[in-house]
């Protein structure tokens, strides 16, 4: 006779439950560390326990082992989703002949260009350092031999490689800091004006700044 005591949740889900929070701990910990996110790594731990619910647990052998492997990767699914995301944006910062050609013929379009401007000059501004955003943006932006990035960044050659090298390093990273708003919107500015008419003036002065912090080597 059924008292009521007697649980009326089926034993093995309660069992599930237990194996999972006796995990959790090292699970969060786990998502963390890879995403570098609290948020994401709650959301990998949650998705984790839902993958945990549909398993078919006859199978597994070992829970702690299924829920680690998951969790993790669940979390790398999780970065490089973000990478791709960042990767894709970057690929949206037109390019000065593009950008010339297309704006005179289509307003809509030059609207477009400074929207996707804006986005990716917000993820270069949080995660690179004065000089790698001065490298990144003019080598990639405007095609600009080595030699010229030396000279404008007064280091060498090898340093302007290097730190454009660093720059695309950083830009699939997850370190970010915070930048002005301003800053951004001038910097955006110069950049259509200069891929617009050709004037590269302004966006070199921005991004050399007079103070020569753009010219520092790149931190690590």
């Amino acid at each position: 006779m059924t008292t009521p005591e007697t649980p009326t949740v089926p034993a093995e889900p309660d069992a599930a439950l237990s194996v999972f929070l006796a995990q959790r701990t090292q699970l969060v910990r786990i998502a963390r560390r890879v995403t570098g996110n609290p948020a994401e790594a709650d959301d990998v731990v949650q998705e984790a326990w839902v993958r945990w619910q549909r398993t078919d647990r006859t199978k597994v052998r070992n829970p702690a082992a299924f829920l680690t492997s998951t969790t993790t990767n669940l979390a790398l699914n999780v970065i490089q989703s973000a990478r791709y995301r960042r990767e894709s944006l970057l690929s949206t910062v037109p390019v000065p002949d593009a950008a010339r050609s297309a704006s005179d013929q289509d307003p809509g379009l030059q609207a477009e260009q400074t929207g996707a401007a804006e986005e990716a000059f917000a993820l270069l501004l949080t995660r690179l350092t004065p000089g790698e955003l001065a490298a990144y943006v003019l080598r990639r932006g405007f095609d600009y031999p080595y030699a010229d990035l030396a000279r404008l960044l007064r280091t060498s050659a090898a340093n302007a490689r290097q730190l454009v090298s660093r720059a695309q390093a950083r830009l699939v990273g997850d370190r970010a800091r915070p930048v002005s708003p301003t800053a951004r919107r001038r910097l955006v500015a110069a950049f259509l004006d200069a891929a617009r008419n050709g004037d590269l003036g302004d966006l070199e002065r921005l991004l050399v700044a007079d103070d020569g912090t753009a010219a520092a080597p790149a931190a690590a």
